[in-house]
């Protein structure tokens, strides 16, 4: 008897666990996704990110790291590290061979200094993939990755055409390359396009990141009636001079209203987290290829940050409609007839400028006050 006791004890214990799972099975929807924490089959991502100034920028830097954040919360992303303010050149070669040589299997290099070396690091180990940011050079395993901020920058340049008195911009400019002097052309453009008086007088730093620097040059500018004040910097030391003298402020790749409050405009702003997480993706699921890739306001990598108060309501009504158009595909802004600052047409009318010619520009358009420095 006590056998028997046993034996339909232990069939009781067998037959329930079965019963739960059965039940179980029943009431599960029929399409549940998998848990969040369980990661696809598929190639673990160890990335680095190399960034030429500090996450503390406010600007540049910190909009990368925001996204490298973004990306770092994926489940096959297994190790996210970062160097930041690694100079361009010689320098930058060193870090990148060393991340490579450390088992990185997907490098993000963020500046265009950075794109010979990143071209150079990159034959030396074909199995890593290279994604280099504002560059044009690639390879079987180097892509390159940018956003049309010139769109946003074009909005930028009409809210400044509709809100200066002194129809006088300042424009703060760091390097002479092409990702800048087509900033400057666009804001130029967006400017004109509303008020066809007003000027944008630049100066050049020849640099990134250098608060004191850049904060004279805009203190110059001011100097000369300019009443509002943008930038191609990284830090808001232009913004800043031009709260302190009353003037407006129109910032660049993060929207740093909370630290100008009392001048601040809007901005042109990057979002790259949902680009480093397609990347990521790709080269988890073994679909990556190299190639080029230039989004615009359509895909969200670039945006123009709210407007403030400061900026009157019919404005931001003209301004969003012609947001909205850019993002519908209709990107008119380098069609002719455009001249550049010396009268000459460079843009024929009814003619659009490629994008090779895009990434390559060289010239400065009318409107624009300032030279290009060898």
């Amino acid at each position: 008897m006590k056998k028997l006791l046993l034996l339909a004890v232990l069939a009781s214990f067998l037959i329930l666990p079965g019963c739960s799972k059965k039940k179980e099975e029943e009431t599960k929807a029929p399409e549940a996704a998998p848990a969040a924490t369980a990661a696809p089959a598929g190639k673990e991502i160890r990335a680095a990110f190399v960034y030429v100034g500090p996450v503390g920028d406010g600007g540049w830097t910190f909009a990368h790291d925001l996204g490298r954040q973004m990306m770092a919360k994926l489940p096959y992303v297994k190790d996210v590290t970062f160097i930041e303010s690694v100079p361009e050149g010689a320098e930058s070669t060193r870090i990148i061979t060393s991340l490579a040589q450390k088992g990185y299997n997907l490098i993000f290099t963020t500046s265009f200094g950075y794109m010979d070396p990143t071209i150079e690091v990159a034959s030396k180990f074909p199995d890593v993939v290279f994604m280099h940011c504002s560059g044009y050079k690639t390879a079987e395993n180097v892509g390159t990755y940018f956003g049309r901020i010139y769109q946003p920058r074009y909005l930028s340049g009409m809210v400044a055409g509709k809100m200066t008195k002194t129809n006088v911009i300042g424009y703060v400019a760091a390097f002479p390359i092409p990702e800048v002097i087509r900033g400057i052309n666009a804001f130029t453009l967006g400017v004109r396009s509303v008020n066809p008086k007003a000027v944008v007088k630049v100066v050049w730093t020849q640099t990134w990141f250098d608060p004191g620097k850049e904060r004279d040059a805009a203190e110059s500018l001011l100097d000369v009636k300019a009443d509002v004040i943008t930038m191609h910097q990284d830090t808001p030391a232009p913004l800043q001079a031009a709260e302190k003298r009353g003037a407006f402020a129109i910032g660049y790749n993060s929207d740093m209203s909370s630290q100008i409050p009392g001048a601040w405009l809007t901005a042109p702003v990057w979002n790259w987290g949902t680009l480093y997480e397609e990347i990521a993706k790709e080269v988890h699921e073994g679909t990556w290829k190299s190639g080029k890739i230039w989004y615009g306001l359509e895909h969200n990598l670039v945006d123009l940050a709210p407007m403030s108060k400061l900026v009157p309501a019919d404005v931001q009504e003209l301004v969003n409609a012609k947001k909205a158009e850019l993002a519908s595909g209709k990107d008119e802004i380098f069609t002719g007839p455009i001249k550049d600052n010396t009268g000459k047409v460079v843009v024929e009318a009814g003619k659009s400028l490629t994008d090779d010619e895009k990434l390559s520009m060289n010239f400065l358009v009318e409107g624009v006050q300032g030279t290009i420095p060898k």
